[in-house]
């Protein structure tokens, strides 16, 4: 089936589905038995359909998308793709508990409340239950548009293999990444009063003391400024029970996993519980430029996406005021 349906650049303006999701829709992979079709999605198909190879040593040239246009119409969803995927090699995923999509340019938020009321003992029998609300924030959140123009143009790429083209593409959508993160850390400290060190000398005892403050909630990440993860790595204590982590930390001794992030300053250490302490809502993928990616007389393209973040837990979120 896949060698049939028909591609065309009105894939991308369908109301409510991605161009994947059309073409999904048009060649499901549910109706393949053999094992290595169904084990693709629906653009990789189009993409072995037309014998595009985007990685490997026999990876193609940019110029094997214009051998027709409807190979050229899945352009745009590589170039999406390829960003797409420098977009999540940043932290921002260690810091956020869920991801929420919105139609919308802005959207409401939940947020978790539980007054003056603790977790701690029992109710008196026959008496009233400790509260605990959920509302909706008191403004809508604005979806932030973060973005870059590509220029690349066609004459320059043609000739460039797919793949290298495809570690420039998530270059882009990493420093993306580095965007949206400082976002995030100012939702997360916004309204946050910060706490004070006991001693004048930040050290290992006054990191310990940080994650100890936490009791309606576990502090589970550390957000700080790379120099400042610096420090903490210097930490003798560190340097007897550091394990590595996956992805972008180090884990302490205690557990809690260290995010450098430059969005952060030097003066400045955010504990959080990432499980309950922030929502991304996006507005959607990475927004491409379809038609100048389709063109080949086009110079430059812009690839941007919607993003904004809701705090939900206030007790999940902490801040310590590093004075040297």
């Amino acid at each position: 089936m896949y060698k049939t349906i028909k591609i065309e650049k009105g894939l991308y303006n369908l109301s409510g589905k991605t161009f994947s999701q059309a073409l999904e829709a048009m060649d499901p992979s549910e109706n393949y038995t053999d094992e290595a079709l169904r084990k693709m999605d629906a653009f990789e198909r189009q993409l072995k359909r037309f014998d595009i190879k985007v990685n490997g040593v026999n990876a193609d040239k940019v110029d094997k998308f214009f051998q027709s246009t409807e190979s050229a119409a899945l352009f745009p969803e590589f170039v999406r793709r390829a960003v797409e995927a420098g977009l999540n090699s940043g932290c921002v995923n260690k810091i956020t508990a869920a991801v929420s999509v919105s139609d919308g340019v802005d959207a409401r938020g939940i947020v978790l409340s539980d007054g003056d009321d603790e977790y701690a003992g029992s109710a008196v029998y026959g008496g009233e239950l400790p509260k605990s609300s959920i509302t909706l924030t008191s403004s809508a959140i604005a979806l932030k548009k973060f973005g870059r123009v590509v220029n690349a143009p066609y004459e320059a790429v043609r000739q460039q293999r797919i793949d290298v083209f495809a570690v420039a593409l998530r270059a882009v959508g990493a420093k993306l990444a580095k965007a949206v993160e400082k976002a995030a850390v100012t939702a997360l400290t916004s309204g946050v009063t910060p706490a004070s060190m006991s001693g004048g000398t930040f050290n290992y005892a006054e990191l310990a003391s940080f994650w100890g403050s936490f009791d309606k909630a576990e502090m589970n990440t550390i957000v700080c400024s790379p120099a400042t993860a610096a420090k903490i790595l210097a930490f003798d204590e560190m340097n007897k029970a550091v394990l590595p982590a996956a992805g972008c930390g180090t884990v302490t001794p205690f557990g809690a996993e260290i995010v450098a992030s430059p969005a952060v300053d030097d003066k400045t250490l955010i504990g959080l519980d990432r499980n309950s302490a922030l929502e991304m809502i996006r507005g959607g993928d990475v927004i491409v430029e379809v038609d100048k990616l389709i063109s080949k007389q086009s110079d430059a393209a812009a690839v941007a996406v919607n993003v904004g973040f809701s705090a939900i837990d206030s007790d999940a979120v902490k801040v310590l005021a590093i004075a040297k």
